[in-house]
């Protein structure tokens, strides 16, 4: 059997997404069921470079993983003539220097979001991608949820109609970490690191909307800094300088109205902790990370205003949860489309561009805030 061997360093993988979706369930679960098989009867081989800081680190995920390439010295690493690929999963304060820097050794790259801080920065990336002649893409991983998926069918087979409105909740309580440890580094929630929810989470909210409902016009946004005190990995308290929640809304072409309240200051009572409504002139539906309910029209209860008596309806029983499919896991779907990409030329539409779009979706949600009045969202050019 032919095998396309694809050398790939990995920098950022000591950290948990990088560890935990891209290189364990991702590339190496790959690599434990033989790689990917292409229609003329070969399969790709990922073959991973692992890059970091921390040796220690490197060292114990090589044990856990039996990778045995490891290395501290991204300089040599990009010299390596075996490994064609860069991808990224630091932090995005260093991401511009190391991509730029792949680029110019040569490298396809595949990055995170956010691509880089701001917008002149992504797009000089997408610049320096096109007249190196690499092939490029950015993780859109939303897109491949099963929840996600299961929506997708739905607005492609028409069950909506018109679609009227999208509402998405997002978000849960992140713990100060005085007496709770927190779920999230702190670095998020420092602004002159990058820190930010409205810097992380709306470029997931730009490929979502303008690759399901219609591209992004205009923003309104207001965010805040609900807890003000934190304490860092090391036990320190320090002063948050970076938003915890945002409460958005996005005006989309052909007419939809879409809000996103995302918050790390919430207490979930809702189906998941992302969850998004959708609702048509025909039916409506609500999409968590892995299931999807629907409502048709015809099963569409009549309630009738009246608040002195309990409610008739139990509302939420009119909905129908849609069947399980086998779904692999997000970050792994794209991955495989974008090593299909490489070897065989399929179409991969994620790339730097569509980055560099959810990152002015955030500056343009900064600015929003800022000024308390609606932005447009202008073309990119290049």
């Amino acid at each position: 059997m032919k095998q396309h061997r694809i050398g790939i360093i990995m920098n950022g993988v000591t950290g948990r997404m990088g560890k935990n979706q891209h290189l364990l369930r991702s590339i190496q679960a790959i690599r434990e069921e033989g790689g990917i098989p292409l229609d003329d009867g070969s399969v790709i081989v990922p073959d991973p470079l692992l890059v970091g800081r921390n040796p220690n680190k490197l060292q114990a995920i090589c044990h856990q993983t039996g990778i045995h390439s490891w290395t501290t010295d991204l300089n040599s690493a990009l010299e390596n003539v075996d490994y064609s690929v860069y991808f990224d999963s630091q932090t995005t304060s260093r991401r511009f220097e190391c991509v730029s820097r792949a680029i110019q050794a040569g490298k396809h790259v595949y990055c995170e979001k956010p691509v880089a801080v701001n917008t002149s920065e992504a797009l000089e990336l997408v610049r320096l991608a096109r007249e190196a002649g690499v092939m490029h893409g950015v993780v859109q991983d939303k897109l491949w949820l099963p929840g996600i998926e299961k929506l997708k069918v739905l607005i492609r087979k028409g069950f909506f109609g018109e679609i009227l409105a999208v509402r998405g909740e997002f978000g849960y309580w992140v713990f100060e970490g005085d007496t709770v440890p927190a779920q999230r580094p702190s670095w998020n929630y420092r602004k002159e690191e990058g820190g930010g929810i409205i810097a992380d989470m709306f470029p997931h909210w730009r490929y979502l909307l303008d690759h399901l409902f219609g591209g992004v016009e205009a923003v309104t946004a207001t965010g805040a800094t609900h807890v003000r005190r934190r304490w860092d990995e090391r036990g320190q308290p320090y002063q948050a300088t970076a938003e915890d929640a945002v409460y958005a809304t996005f005006r989309l072409a052909g007419g939809a109205v879409a809000h996103f309240n995302s918050s790390w200051a919430v207490r979930v009572r809702r189906d998941d902790l992302l969850t998004i409504h959708v609702d048509g002139m025909l039916g409506s539906a609500v999409a968590g990370l892995r299931d999807c309910w629907i409502q048709p029209y015809a099963a569409t209860p009549r309630p009738v205003w009246n608040p002195d008596i309990p409610s008739p309806l139990s509302y939420f029983d009119s909905w129908q949860k849609l069947p399980d499919q086998d779904y692999p896991n997000a970050f792994r779907a794209q991955w495989e489309l974008f090593l299909r990409h490489l070897v065989s030329g399929t179409l991969f539409p994620w790339d730097l561009l569509e980055g560099a779009k959810g990152v002015q979706l955030a500056e343009k949600g900064y600015e929003s805030w800022t000024t308390g009045q609606w932005v447009e969202i202008p073309e990119l050019a290049i």
